[in-house]
């Protein structure tokens, strides 16, 4: 199972997305984990080499499998793990390999153009407390299928 690390960053109310070039989707910077590599260390890495900056104190809000499927089988699945840091280190390239960075405005995730699943993480990222969990099923055409959410906090367990 493939692991993939994003991580998104708010700065004055806004976010730094990703557009890439193929479907002119917006995403969070990230990519693939590298093996041996940690979840925070990947998602590190593959920010600044992405965007040419540091993001400045990410932590971990999310933790997804995604299943993508052709009838009832199976064809691909990966888990993602989505960081979220307020703020970043130096000035983002505009445009790179990857695709174009822009700034939008955090309400602009309920609308621009990206995966469903995408943007139910993205906007828990930057705007809930605690920790997401979920499943997105998707067809080939990444049209989403399913969504399951789970969300926890600290403290909300009964104390011992």
């Amino acid at each position: 199972m493939q692991r993939i690390a994003n991580l998104i960053v708010r700065k004055d109310n806004k976010v730094l997305l990703l557009k890439k070039p193929r479907r002119g989707w917006y995403v969070a910077p990230g990519g693939k984990i590298e093996s041996g590599e940690s979840i925070f260390t990947a998602a590190n890495r593959e920010f600044r080499e992405e965007t040419g900056t540091i993001p400045l104190n990410p932590h971990l809000k999310g933790i997804y499998t995604m299943v993508i499927k052709n009838d009832q089988d199976i064809v691909n699945e990966w888990m993602l793990f989505t960081f979220v840091a307020d703020g970043l280190e130096g000035t983002p390239y505009e445009d790179t390999v990857e695709g174009v960075l822009e700034w939008h405005p955090i309400e602009s995730l309920h609308h621009l153009p990206m995966a469903e699943g995408d943007r139910t993480n993205l906007l828990f990222a930057v705007n809930e407390k605690g920790m997401q969990y979920g499943t997105f099923t998707y067809t080939e055409d990444f049209e989403l299928l399913n969504e399951t959410i789970q969300i926890s906090t600290e403290g909300d367990g009964i104390n011992a």
